[in-house]
């Protein structure tokens, strides 16, 4: 234990130096939001709707989309306060929320994409056993133990985090309550939580990524057997949306956590962060919209159905 004044509250820096910029960023942040949550949930929408659309693949595309509404909700609301407050408090419980909700959903995020890429590995590589193996039963139970390992991993951190004290310097100079910043503040012996932290960013981040990896290099080797050109088009576009998701999530992640610490800059981390946190959120509909036909032609006939009835 430290001395220091105990504190009740931490300051959100956001990006400081913008002085002239707050009201554009704050539109176009709100732009963004607006579209995440328009997109994704239209995703989910038009899944649901579309009886053709109801397969594992758009199953787990639902989850992630319902996971990215949720994602960016729990980071956006309190960044555009950033631009239009002068100075930004969050109370220390609804900071660690935050910091929870925000670890939750990004831990579950690599897990739903990782059991996204074992059945595109299915569905290529095993295309008469797939409809035997991935069945709904399956995809349930794939989709939810995701959302409960993610939990579990955040909470047993949050559990040990929320009985800190806090002392000294409570201001977080990022856009959301990063666990960092946060464990800084802290008047006592964080190390376990340190050593659980880097445990579990072990677990997901390169564990997941070698399993996508796996899992690509068995679908390439796969789609290259195929004779055809046309047929080997064919073959790979129907992973090439969450091939495409994965490499913007994994870049960005890794660019962030694998760099020297001596080259690493905070800024460049925190402009990072906003493709993590606020980009990629809104360009996951988008990614699986224009590369998918079958979603093009199911949200085609959603937008002429309502015209045709209104003609008769």
């Amino acid at each position: 234990m430290r001395n220091g004044t105990a504190i009740t509250e931490f300051i959100l820096l956001g990006f400081p130096g913008i002085q002239g910029l707050q009201v554009p960023l704050f539109i176009v942040i709100l732009l963004i939001y607006i579209l995440t949550l328009a997109g994704n949930g239209l995703i989910i929408v038009i899944v649901w709707a579309e009886p053709r659309l109801q397969i594992p693949m758009y199953f787990f595309l639902c989850n992630l989309a319902f996971l990215e509404i949720w994602y960016t909700t729990t980071v956006i609301p309190k960044l555009l306060e950033t631009f239009v407050v002068a100075k930004t408090v969050i109370c220390i419980p609804c900071c660690l929320l935050q910091a929870f909700f925000h670890f939750f959903l990004g831990t579950t995020e690599f897990l739903i994409l990782t059991i996204m890429s074992f059945d595109r590995y299915l569905a290529i590589c095993k295309p008469l056993h797939y409809p035997s193996i991935m069945t709904s039963n399956l995809c349930l139970q794939l989709a939810l133990s995701s959302w409960v390992v993610g939990f579990t991993i955040v909470l047993c951190q949050t559990m040990l985090l929320i009985q800190l004290p806090f002392c000294g310097n409570n201001v977080i100079n990022h856009f959301y309550c990063d666990v960092g910043p946060i464990l800084k503040a802290a008047c006592a012996d964080t190390s376990i939580l340190e050593l659980l932290g880097l445990l579990a960013t072990i677990f997901v981040i390169p564990g997941s990524l070698l399993f996508t990896v796996i899992s690509y290099i068995y679908i390439l080797s796969t789609i290259l057997r195929i004779p055809s050109a046309a047929g080997r088009q064919k073959t790979f576009s129907t992973c090439g949306s969450h091939l495409t998701v994965v490499s913007l999530l994994y870049g960005a992640v890794l660019f962030m956590y694998l760099r020297p610490t001596a080259h690493s800059s905070f800024k460049i981390n925190k402009v990072v962060s906003v493709l993590n946190t606020i980009l990629t959120p809104l360009l996951n509909p988008f990614i699986y919209t224009f590369r998918n036909k079958e979603v093009k032609g199911a949200l085609r006939k959603a937008m002429t159905c309502p015209k045709t009835q209104h003609a008769k």
